[in-house]
């Protein structure tokens, strides 16, 4: 197949988001949408998936003009998206979430549906248990079952929006093989990214978008100055961990014992100081959600106490936590972080108000209008915060924090981010701790880890090892650690 977009043009209310692109991607290659966090690559994929409707532009599959009215005829066209979340019902067991939207009779032939889905299970090296529920699997799982759903559909136009956000690097490299294997077969690979590392292992050709519009065009393997240029206009500032003299402790975890119902976390005693930046490595799900929940006052620990400024906080709910100086800041920013068909304006009456009943709606807006400017939020106060990029979702939950703190708790500040925007939050929780606000934050990346922390606890199956230096640990230790190697 030949997809072919031309003048694609998308607005969203004052934002343009896609101002016209035009695109031509080849059967048999992986194509690269390489773009900062806002510059449009997720919007045009949504038009081209029957997800939007563009403001005005053509799209052409095999040269021939098509309506891409819905999801249900971009299938119909042959064209499928992963969507960085999955859409998937984590209730229903993997084999029904692999049955929906498939044609046919009201009652499917299951088990012919579950030797189609073992097959391509196994020509693409996945490994699937057909019988358990979607909400078990990891989010590559999850990921896999999706391909092979459209896949089963018919799809030959497989776009992969942001798939490497949340797996491991093992899924990320068994993902990797099954795109090329699916290339060889004729299919086009749509592969949107903001990743430079990525793009440059995995896809043929590159097209990069910067600020709603196409910057350039090249072949792979191209240097990765000439990407960075294209995508920001300019030289990244080197990153760094920087210094901030350490202060008095201002949360102490004394024997801790805490579990979400999933997993328990045990015996867990930390002293955390003032400027000091603690790091929480870890496969997904070993742990770290449920540390973090709970110096948040999110979580009531089973045993053990929770001491702010030296104070006894153990049990007390996350209200008083936050009056504490104590602010967490989700890896989920829509479905915990922030209020979906809230606008920006309303999410900083709401922060503001304190409780009272009435708002000043005025001082709200100029509020909103400053800190827009402040944190360089591509948006309006009218903009509902669902209309924003990941990046600029990151930003107005930073944006929305008291300016005091004594400690910020965060879970995957960067993930998702481009790399200016990984560089321009990081610079803004240097600002804090220079100010002397400690922060714990949540990654699965070694090198932020190892680049911003000033200690690390590696986290594996509710188990967390002795803190490690950061200035002298390496990669290959703290990957060992979070293998459970000398743990």
């Amino acid at each position: 197949m030949r997809v072919e977009l031309r003048e694609i043009s998308k607005s969203f209310g004052p934002v343009r988001a896609n101002d016209g692109i035009s695109l031509v991607v080849e059967g048999g290659t992986i194509h690269g949408i390489l773009g900062e966090n806002g510059a449009g690559k997720s919007t045009l994929m949504k038009i081209l998936s029957g997800f939007l409707a563009p403001d005005r532009g053509q799209i052409l599959v095999d040269g021939v003009p098509v309506r891409v009215a819905s999801p249900a005829d971009a299938v119909r066209l042959g064209i499928g998206m992963l969507h960085q979340d999955p859409l998937d019902f984590p209730t229903l067991t993997l084999l029904d979430n692999f049955l929906l939207g498939a044609p046919g009779r009201v009652a499917p032939d299951r088990r012919r549906a579950r030797d189609q889905l073992m097959a391509l299970a196994a020509e693409f090296g996945f490994t699937l248990n057909p019988d358990v529920l979607c909400g078990t699997l990891t989010v590559g799982e999850r990921q896999q079952l999706e391909i092979l759903r459209l896949l089963w559909l018919g799809v030959k136009v497989l776009i992969l929006d942001e798939p490497t956000t949340a797996i491991s690097p093992s899924q990320r490299a068994r993902l990797f093989a099954a795109l090329r294997a699916m290339a060889r077969q004729g299919r086009v690979i749509l592969f949107v990214s903001h990743k430079l590392e990525e793009v440059q292992e995995l896809c043929d050709r590159v097209t990069v978008l910067r600020q709603g519009r196409v910057a350039g065009e090249v072949s792979m393997p191209c240097e990765t100055r000439h990407l960075v240029h294209l995508m920001f206009g300019q030289p990244l500032p080197p990153s760094g961990r920087g210094r901030a003299p350490l202060g008095p402790p201002v949360l102490e975890l004394v024997q801790v014992t805490a579990t979400d119902g999933r997993l328990t976390l045990e015996r867990v005693s930390l002293v955390l100081r003032a400027g000091e930046v603690v790091g929480l490595a870890g496969l997904e799900g070993s742990g770290q959600r449920v540390l973090l929940h709970a110096c948040a006052g999110l979580l009531r620990p089973v045993r053990g106490r929770i001491l702010v400024r030296g104070v006894d906080m153990t049990g007390q709910p996350y209200a008083r936590f936050r009056r504490a100086g104590i602010a967490y800041v989700p890896a989920g920013r829509l479905e915990e972080g922030l209020i979906p068909g809230l606008t920006l304006v309303e999410h900083v009456a709401l922060q503001d108000s304190r409780g009272s009943a009435f708002i000043d709606w005025r001082t709200a807006r100029e509020s909103a209008t400053h800190r827009i400017a402040e944190f360089n939020i591509r948006g309006t106060p009218e903009t509902l915060v669902e209309d924003l990029s990941g990046g600029n979702q990151q930003r107005a939950l930073l944006a929305l924090l008291p300016p005091h703190l004594s400690v910020l708790l965060l879970e995957h500040p960067t993930r998702g981010l481009d790399v200016e925007s990984s560089e321009d939050v990081w610079r803004r929780l240097l600002e804090r701790r220079s100010r002397g606000t400690a922060i714990v934050f949540s990654s699965s990346d070694l090198d932020e880890l190892l680049e911003r922390s000033d200690r690390i606890l590696v986290f594996v199956g509710g188990r967390v090892a002795s803190p490690l230096d950061a200035r002298t640990a390496s990669a290959e230790k703290l990957g060992e650690l979070i293998g459970g190697t000398g743990l």
